[in-house]
């Protein structure tokens, strides 16, 4: 791992260069940052040879930071960036963008939003602007508060309509109880018809602050123009100050929520019974997660996996099957997921935890260690050929992880992942009291009693 000075540590106005990636002879790649007065980093990698340039403006806040009554204001103010700004109405911003064949969006997760774009590098100056902007200088006016609460209103509906949506905020919810975690990001409809204006301004007050901001732009570009830019588009707005404040440390890894175990199960007249079985998984920085990503790989994580062998190839149960795991700082999850007529679902969760018993007990096999370690290989370096998937990794690291790697640095992470760590790590997590949720026509959790036992 490459030894950086943290962002907490380095100097407001200083410049730094975290990482050089070179292939032979030639440098392929260099992530830098530079930190403005009042905490705002600017970190950017610059990619020979391309055409294209995605920035993103990262805020670490999202839905891990609400109480009970601001639930959904991370989301509910992602939406109202995009309706004006002091210098600009919703429309023109719109226009900024499509003008030049930008492409604009954001989303919140439980720990960061962010605002991205991707345009053609000559227009970069308007993407970095045009965002800045938003994020800076958002008018938050009353009328579009309420428009805009009806569209969420809507969007929540639309993703509960979704079995697969429903199946794991139903999951969700019961592992993690009422607590931040448990609750959607989007919030629930109680809670957004509740939000007022003022909550949400003040929520934007507070938590948009230049310490917990990072610009992140990859492709082509210089750096220290990009830093000019930064620089113009924030010129006398709150995200650039003369103070002397340092940027944020990712966040410590908090005192885990206490999880649950059991069953919950939402009766929905459907075509087709949606499964979720898990349990608790690993926290987000833990050293483990290559070992975990392997696992996943073996149980679910592709057309080779146990999972999608047993279940669909060999006995037909169900045409989805897959496993998934995620962390934030203070807890995370492994689950099981599948999609299958409601008359399957009991042999579906009975292979399932077939399955996984027999990897708690003896581990993954050989070759499906090598096939992981191809998997995350290729999928690794796949993933990064273009601007905006480089945008998006140096802003998690600097922001969620406070390290950065390099391309060979992350291969050797996955190289380096043995039988017995795949093993020790399956025997600890799988072993545990699971949680299942089940969307379908059932009628409630003594249908799947003696179950998640």
């Amino acid at each position: 791992m490459s030894r950086v000075v943290p962002a907490s540590e380095q100097a407001p106005g200083t410049t730094r260069t975290l990482l050089t990636e070179r292939r032979g002879s030639e440098i392929v790649s260099r992530v830098r940052r530079t930190v403005l007065p009042g905490g705002l980093r600017v970190v950017t990698e610059a990619m020979p040879g391309v055409r294209s340039a995605a920035v993103g403006i990262w805020v670490g806040v999202g839905s891990a930071d609400e109480s009970p009554g601001l639930s959904g204001a991370s989301h509910f103010l992602e939406h109202l960036l995009f309706k004006g700004t002091h210098r600009r109405t919703a429309l023109d911003i719109s226009v900024a963008l499509d003008s030049v064949g930008g492409e604009m969006n954001a989303f919140t997760g439980r720990e960061f939003t962010c605002y991205h774009a991707s345009v053609l590098d000559e227009d970069l100056p308007i993407a970095i602007d045009v965002l800045a902007d938003m994020v800076s200088g958002a008018t938050l006016a009353s009328a579009d508060v309420e428009a805009e609460r009806e569209v969420i209103l809507d969007e929540i509906a639309m993703h509960d309509d979704d079995p697969d949506d429903a199946v794991l905020e139903l999951f969700t919810q019961h592992m993690f109880g009422d607590t931040p975690l448990g609750r959607p990001i989007a919030g629930r409809p109680e809670s957004i018809k509740s939000l007022s204006r003022s909550q949400i301004a003040g929520y934007y007050r507070r938590r948009y602050r230049p310490d917990n901001i990072v610009v992140s732009v990859a492709g082509s570009l210089d750096h220290a123009r990009v830093v000019r830019l930064v620089r113009a588009a924030l010129r006398a707005t709150p995200l650039l100050d003369d103070g002397d404040a340092r940027p944020r440390p990712p966040r410590a890894q908090g005192r885990p929520p206490r999880l649950r175990s059991g069953v919950a199960v939402r009766r929905r007249i459907q075509e087709q019974a949606n499964l979720m079985l898990g349990m608790p998984g690993l926290v987000r920085n833990d050293d483990r997660r290559y070992a975990m990503a392997i696992l996943n790989s073996a149980v679910g994580g592709g057309t080779s996996s146990r999972l999608f062998q047993e279940i669909r190839e060999q006995r037909g149960l169900a045409y989805s099957v897959y496993s998934s795991f995620g962390g934030c700082a203070s807890a995370g999850s492994f689950a099981v997921s599948a999609g299958c007529l409601p008359n399957r679902v009991d042999d579906v969760i009975d292979v399932c935890r077939d399955q996984l018993a027999d990897i708690a007990a003896n581990g993954i096999t050989r070759a499906e260690l090598d096939r992981g370690r191809g998997q995350l290989r290729g999928g690794y370096v796949l993933g990064l050929e273009d601007s905006g998937s480089r945008m998006y990794r140096i802003a998690q690291a600097e922001l969620l992880r406070g390290e950065v790697h390099s391309m060979a640095e992350h291969l050797d992470r996955i190289d380096a992942v043995t039988l017995d760590d795949v093993g020790e790590l399956a025997g600890e997590l799988l072993s545990a009291d699971p949680v299942l949720a089940v969307v379908g026509p059932f009628d409630g959790p003594d249908r799947f009693a003696g179950v998640a036992s």
